[in-house]
């Protein structure tokens, strides 16, 4: 393996500058791509997935979760190996352009209306091929960076990477702000939905033009000058003396961990405040950009002060806030958003009887009338109390309806006080942005460091594969899952909040598998 002395790594302001810049800015833009999506989801759902088309539905499910979460860690094993192979400069060239040019097409693509199951089968490809780069884009930014940046200034330099991605998000959200408050929502339905896609293909060109013009790593130009590069790096991490044990605390004490806490606070705080708060789309768009653009420097700050104070102590100081923050921060943001739901749930209870139900939350159509009540109830954020019964009825105060009627129920629950959408008269902006604010700030706090420990943590000659595969699966599965966990949680709870309880649960154990076996790793000298 090369030498401490040949890998040395010499401080170049300027090309430092352009390093962190072009890496940077090439995440954000991948993880706009990525995020579009995500906040188009229930529009692209009705465009390309009919309810009624049971083949229809079931490629939404795939489109919605596995190819977009499910394919990242086959890209982390794809991308990582060349990455290690290769280098880092080439394959991540590749994955932005695979990132770019699938999300330009999926604003090109004919809707279900115009090609039927063709144009949910190409979108399912179209998500497939994001999930492939995503799972390779992460890990090439990260260690290119850390393997530029000087002794001490390596959380701060990869700070920039972790900002990105909540960069990503928020670029999202401002074009599809912009975009919808350009036109009527009928355009925008019709047509104005595919201009945040295309967009993309600017992004693309902007991000090239920055990446050609970086060298390669030092690291990897010495394993290489060398040839100590690995033959098979997919098998030497498996196989490096105690590697196996690095990857499973880098998967369940920090990808895991700080996942639920970033999905938490960014897709958790949206969905929340349409569905369970009924703010209006627009308005919780509004919320959450100017939350998450104040809170944004936590990412920086956050890795600045990794390199003084310690890695790990950070993180388990996040993962404990987290964990004794996350239900106050959503108690504040629902008295703000939507007063009066609390006050009809205090004043008019409702009740749910029903027999033993088979609710499956993946599901985006549900046969049976408990499934339907159930699935009606926790989407609209009622909280409600269960009782056995041979047959479906709905209680709200003093009415009680037999079977499930949407209508019905929309009618009684609005006669008992629950608002159908959020009063803009009582709600609390600041509040709101406020809740946004430190939820952020609890995943700048996780996050802001993780692409130092990860880079630390593993071997030059594998360390593309090896932080890839448990970052994409941590991120992939227990992020991936995280909103269908959550809504089954409420489901069978019957209370709006009890999701949070899956992010709790998972940070908990991130604390412990983080505090007993992960190494700190901030006084480190060498990447070799």
């Amino acid at each position: 393996m090369a030498s401490a002395a040949e890998t040395e790594v010499v401080l170049d302001p300027k090309r430092d500058r352009l390093v962190i810049t072009a890496s940077s800015l090439g995440t954000v833009f991948e993880w706009y791509d990525f995020f579009v999506y995500g906040i188009l989801a229930a529009l692209i759902g009705k465009l390309f997935f009919p309810a009624d088309n049971p083949t229809a539905a079931t490629l939404a499910s795939l489109a919605i979760f596995g190819a977009g979460f499910g394919v990242r860690p086959f890209g982390a094993i794809l991308f990582g190996y060349f990455g290690d192979k290769i280098g880092r400069k080439y394959t991540f060239l590749v994955t932005i352009t695979l990132m770019g040019v699938a999300t330009a097409a999926i604003g090109l693509l004919p809707t279900f209306e115009t090609a039927g199951l063709w144009a949910a089968g190409l979108l399912l490809l179209m998500r497939c091929l994001q999930g492939l780069a995503l799972g390779g884009e992460y890990g090439g930014a990260a260690i290119y960076v850390a393997e530029h940046a000087p002794d001490g200034k390596r959380g701060q330099y990869t700070s920039w990477i972790q900002a990105s991605v909540a960069g990503g998000f928020l670029l999202a959200v401002i074009v599809v702000l912009i975009t919808r408050q350009s036109m009527s929502n009928e355009a925008f339905e019709a047509w104005g939905w595919r201009v945040p896609f295309l967009t993309s293909i600017l992004l693309l060109a902007i991000s090239l033009y920055m990446r050609v013009k970086l060298s390669e790593s030092p690291v990897f130009k010495a394993m290489k000058a060398a040839g100590t590069t690995s033959k098979n790096p997919f098998l030497e991490s498996f196989q490096y003396p105690g590697n196996v044990g690095r990857i499973f605390v880098a998967l369940f004490g920090v990808a895991a961990g700080l996942t639920v806490i970033y999905y938490t606070s960014q897709f958790g705080t949206l969905y929340f405040l349409t569905g369970t708060a009924r703010v209006p789309e627009t308005d919780a768009l509004l919320y959450m950009a100017v939350g998450a653009a104040l809170a944004a420097p936590t990412y920086v700050a956050c890795g600045w002060l990794s390199d003084k104070w310690g890695r790990k102590r950070l993180l388990l100081l996040g993962y404990g806030l987290s964990i004794i923050g996350v239900f106050p921060i959503f108690w504040m943001m629902a008295d703000a958003a939507n007063p009066a739901l609390a006050r009809a749930t205090q004043s008019n209870p409702v009740t749910l009887s029903m027999p033993e139900c088979d609710f499956n939350a993946l599901n985006r159509v549900h046969e049976s009338e408990c499934a339907q009540a159930l699935n009606f109830l926790t989407k609209r954020g009622i909280a409600y109390s269960k009782q056995t019964s041979d047959t479906v009825s709905l209680n709200v105060g003093d009415t009680k309806l037999q079977g499930f009627d949407e209508k019905a129920y929309i009618a009684a629950l609005e006669k008992a006080g629950y608002p159908d959408k959020s009063d803009p008269a009582q709600r609390e902006p600041w509040k709101i942005i406020l809740a946004v604010f430190l939820m952020v700030a609890l995943s700048g706090m996780t996050y802001g460091q993780v692409a130092a420990i990860l880079v630390e943590l593993f071997p030059a000659k594998i360390r593309y594969t090896s932080m890839s595969i448990p970052y994409h699966i941590g991120t992939g599965y227990f992020g991936g899952f995280l909103p269908y966990i959550s809504q089954y949680i409420v489901a069978q709870t019957g209370q709006p909040f009890s999701g949070l309880w899956y992010t709790v649960a998972i940070t908990a154990m991130a604390f412990i598998v983080a505090l007993i076996w992960l190494p700190e790793t901030s006084g480190k000298t060498e990447l070799d």
